[in-house]
């Protein structure tokens, strides 16, 4: 590594896009990974990084951890009631301890009134980040693909999406995308970058998709909302985390998810990969 090189901070590397931006990104050096538990890190990871065991918060061991770090990738906290708290602290420490650049993973069309509840946390930590003074770019990603496959293992989607459609995209573009961002962070500064897979489809469409391509039933049941909250209220989860599960699928009966962008070939080079892609990956 050069004495010059940027030093590139990546969080949640023991996650699934914090693991994978940093096997993309191991071979050029520079690397810092920030974790909660280090243990956990993927052990041919830690030999080719400096490891930081830390927390999304605004205090000396935090600052610590992030100084000497160049350009930061935040990959947003788990959810929470906090979390936009959460997330202003860290920026916080960042800011103090010399961070220039932060690349943040937020979230399709985040506004403060947007129908999906955590898009507004996610809009709000945009701001934060703004008013910091660092340089900047957003990763706005729609659901990942994985959800409906996942939704499709179960044998049954069920959600009040209406007709509504979502360009979901696959976490190794998400990936992609942002490793290409933390190779070249100048030339995408102040960026903001809708980060979709290459085609929208209705909830029916992808029922009908996990089926041609594993041969197993799954059905689309389409709740009013009312039906959603009743479903859901066997599980004890939060209210919070209720209004989340269930504005999933409102978001995008309203549209709000039906979006096409070309930023991931834009970004990398290639196509993103399509839902048949992705199911054909999993056999």
């Amino acid at each position: 590594m050069e004495d010059n090189a940027p030093i590139i901070g990546i969080t949640g590397a023991t996650g699934n896009i914090g693991r994978m931006v940093a096997s993309l990104l191991s071979d050029t050096g520079g690397l810092r990974l920030l974790v909660r538990t280090p243990a956990k890190l993927d052990p041919e990871l830690a030999d080719v990084a400096q490891v930081r065991a830390t927390q999304y918060a605004d205090d000396p061991s935090t600052v610590e951890a992030l100084e000497g770090v160049d350009v930061l990738f935040m990959v947003s906290a788990t959810e929470s009631p906090d979390r936009v708290e959460v997330h202003r602290a860290f920026v916080d420490a960042a800011k103090k301890a010399g961070v220039e650049h932060i690349v943040y993973t937020s979230f399709l069309e985040a506004s403060p009134d947007a129908v999906f509840t955590y898009a507004r946390d996610h809009w709000h930590t945009e701001e934060h980040i703004k008013a910091s003074g660092m340089d900047w770019t957003f990763l706005r990603d729609s659901f990942y693909l994985e959800f409906f496959a996942e939704l499709g293992d179960s044998g049954e989607i069920r959600g009040p999406a209406a007709g509504g459609r979502c360009a979901a995209i696959a976490r190794t573009d998400v990936a992609r995308s942002a490793a290409a961002v933390l190779a070249d962070p100048a030339a995408h500064a102040s960026q903001t970058y809708n980060l979709t897979g290459p085609e929208a489809l209705t909830m029916n469409d992808f029922a009908r998709v996990y089926e041609e391509e594993t041969g197993r039933k799954v059905r689309y049941v389409d709740e009013t909302v009312e039906e959603a909250y009743e479903s859901r209220a066997s599980y004890g989860a939060p209210e919070w985390e209720i209004d989340a599960w269930v504005s999933t699928y409102t978001a995008i009966a309203a549209g709000e998810l039906d979006i096409l962008s070309d930023s991931v070939e834009f970004l990398t080079g290639r196509k993103p990969v399509d839902f048949h892609d992705l199911l054909v990956g999993r056999r």
